[in-house]
């Protein structure tokens, strides 16, 4: 005879990293203790479990968004990146290397949230996308220059206990001018394929 399904349980397939996982969850599981607790996937760190320090911070759908304020059965169907996919094998992304480069760390435990939020902050700046420290947010004005006060503005969601706030914006910087540079050398090839 089948068991009737539970009430408070249900069947859910996260997409994370590339990777489809299917568990059984209770409506109450947050994504962040499914990542951690039922997928062994430890580098998102639960550090304040409210919502207020960034340090779970993963990307939902390439957008930046904090695991322990996320239902897991509301992150069915969508795509999770957390730090362990953001490498291309052993190549490092631009974010997690200019980190390592320029000491964006200092324990470490509010460093993979600072990464992805920083992965996604990079995206959100070249889209256009102003912050509350934007001059002008006329659409025509273009993204604004990403100084250290707009960095410091846009990462204000990540708090890191060590104050390795100086580090972390020169590598943020050092990141989004190369993925600057990169976009319009791809942007150059492209043209120039088409010709």
């Amino acid at each position: 005879m089948a068991t009737a399904p539970s009430p408070t349980h249900s069947d859910v397939t996260l997409h994370i990293n590339g990777e489809k996982h299917t568990l059984s969850v209770d409506h109450r599981t947050t994504l962040l203790d499914a990542l951690r607790e039922r997928l062994d996937l430890t580098g998102t760190k639960k550090g304040c479990d409210q919502g207020q320090c960034g340090a779970c911070t993963v990307l939902v759908d390439g957008r930046r968004t904090v695991a322990c304020l996320q239902l897991a059965v509301a992150a069915q169907g969508r795509e999770i990146t957390t730090i362990e996919g953001l490498a291309d094998g052993e190549h490092l992304h631009p974010v997690q290397q200019a980190f390592l480069d320029l000491d964006g760390y200092q324990c470490g435990y509010c460093t993979p949230g600072q990464i992805c939020s920083a992965v996604a902050m990079i995206d959100e700046h070249a889209r256009g996308w102003p912050s509350a420290a934007t001059g002008d947010i006329r659409p025509e004005a273009g993204p604004p220059p990403l100084t250290p006060e707009e960095i410091r503005e846009r990462m204000s969601g990540n708090l890191c206990r060590c104050a390795a706030y100086v580090s972390i914006v020169q590598a943020i910087t050092r990141a989004a001018q190369e993925q600057s540079t990169g976009d319009r050398e791809q942007s150059t090839g492209d043209e120039e394929a088409a010709a």
